[in-house]
């Protein structure tokens, strides 16, 4: 317990599934925490429940102007940060065949350019030896139907993680990566999925999980604290795959 007492993290995405269940767990290990999220209600009902040692900003991270309002607005709740969770992202599947500009374009502002330029933005507010922690996804690394660019936008966050740890060595800012397999959370109501679709998805997954189960959000919010956490400090550009076996077996 109290492994990040006194420390603040900012959390993308923190209002909702894997950011709620992290925002949690940094609060019961003793850090005050700030979370993003794109709907005033949506931020306001999570910092509710979080309790007093939480804040929220709406700030969408598919949008520029948001990214680049977020350094003031975080600067005006705590003057200085130790952690940085991207974790606010979207996935949809998608055959090539039909898929369009607008859909390939939403992934990659939200999933890579939104990580990187929030990165840029909150580096100044970051202390030498903060952590940063990208969440990405087994697809960067497994062949899936329709999930070309969600894949695409996945593995182009892993190279972040090497490139910016090596950016970042001589402020001793380590940038490392969890890369959940299939997780409950609300993500997966937003694959544009009728419930029978989503159903027969959700079946169809199930099957190729070794460990027979969908994963828990708490389970990956475990992997990101350690990520926080002094318990990693000698990983840099490291990526732990949190997928039941699905990629690996």
């Amino acid at each position: 317990m109290n492994r990040l007492e006194n420390k603040v993290a900012v959390i993308t995405g923190g209002n909702s599934g894997i950011g709620f269940a992290t925002a949690k767990l940094f609060i019961a290990e003793g850090a005050k925490v700030i979370i993003t999220g794109r709907r005033q209600d949506a931020v306001d009902k999570a910092v509710e429940e979080l309790g007093d040692q939480a804040a929220g900003i709406v700030s969408d991270t598919g949008s520029m102007q948001d990214i680049n309002k977020l350094r003031a607005q975080v600067a005006a709740i705590h003057p200085s940060i130790d952690i940085l969770f991207l974790n606010a992202g979207v996935a949809k599947f998608i055959a090539i065949e039909t898929a369009d500009e607008a859909i390939f374009d939403e992934q990659f502002n939200i999933n890579v350019k939104g990580s990187y330029f929030t990165i840029q933005q909150l580096l100044p507010l970051m202390k030498d030896g903060s952590s940063i922690v990208l969440n990405t996804s087994i697809n960067a690394h497994i062949g899936m139907p329709n999930a070309a660019i969600y894949a695409a936008s996945k593995a182009a966050q892993l190279t972040l993680i090497r490139n910016l740890s090596a950016e970042l060595l001589g402020r001793k800012i380590r940038v490392n990566a969890v890369s959940p397999g299939p997780v409950s959370t609300p993500l997966y109501d937003k694959f544009g999925m009728s419930e029978e679709q989503r159903s027969a998805t959700a079946s169809n997954i199930l099957s190729q999980i070794p460990i027979g189960r969908f994963g828990t959000t708490d389970e990956i919010a475990k992997i990101v604290l350690f990520f926080a956490s002094d318990d990693s400090s000698y990983l840099l550009g490291a990526e732990l795959i949190a997928d039941g076996g699905m990629a690996t077996l």
